[in-house]
């Protein structure tokens, strides 16, 4: 499965990223503000491709004019997340390489999961969270029409903290269109 932007195309991971995901992964701005450590090795980034970033509905945004992976975006499915057990709900994760921060792309990509969620997967809602401060991921949610839910204890990196869960429904987004 292929989805696509006006600047980017959403597609499988492949084997063949494991250094485009290391470099970004690497950056320890990057994976804590999600709630994963930074990549120490090449080699840990192809374990994480062959797990994590297997599932069905997850994607490497690809740039249109390279084809070079810059993030990831996923729709957890019911039995891949722990804010929904409804088959006809899913979580939206995402992250974004740090050189491709404030450029429009995760709204961009994101938008195009939605629609995918909505219209091809049949959701009647997506839920969405960030961790508390991650200013960046609670702006994307706002752009895209998310709207604050409730607040959870979480653990990122062994440290407490604050998960801020949000919640977008077809009929939500059917009157933003």
């Amino acid at each position: 499965m292929m989805l696509t932007t006006e600047r980017l195309r959403l597609r499988p991971w492949q084997d063949t990223d494991a250094e485009d995901l290391f470099f970004y992964a690497r950056d320890p701005d990057v994976g804590p503000a999600c709630g994963w450590a930074p990549h120490k090795s090449l080699e840990e980034s192809r374990a994480v491709l062959r797990s994590v970033l297997a599932g069905p509905e997850c994607y490497a945004l690809c740039l249109k004019e390279s084809g070079r992976p810059i993030g990831t975006a996923e729709l957890m499915l019911a039995g891949n997340t722990d804010l929904t057990d409804r088959a006809d709900e899913c979580e939206l994760g995402y992250w974004l390489g740090k050189p491709y921060w404030g450029q429009g792309y995760m709204p961009e990509a994101a938008a195009e999961l939605l629609r995918h969620a909505f219209e091809e997967l049949g959701m009647r809602a997506v839920w969405c969270g960030y961790h508390a401060g991650n200013d960046q991921s609670r702006r994307v949610q706002e752009k895209l029409g998310f709207a604050f839910h409730h607040d959870r204890p979480v653990q990122v990196l062994g440290r407490p903290t604050t998960g801020r869960v949000n919640l977008l429904t077809r009929e939500q987004w059917l009157a933003r269109r």
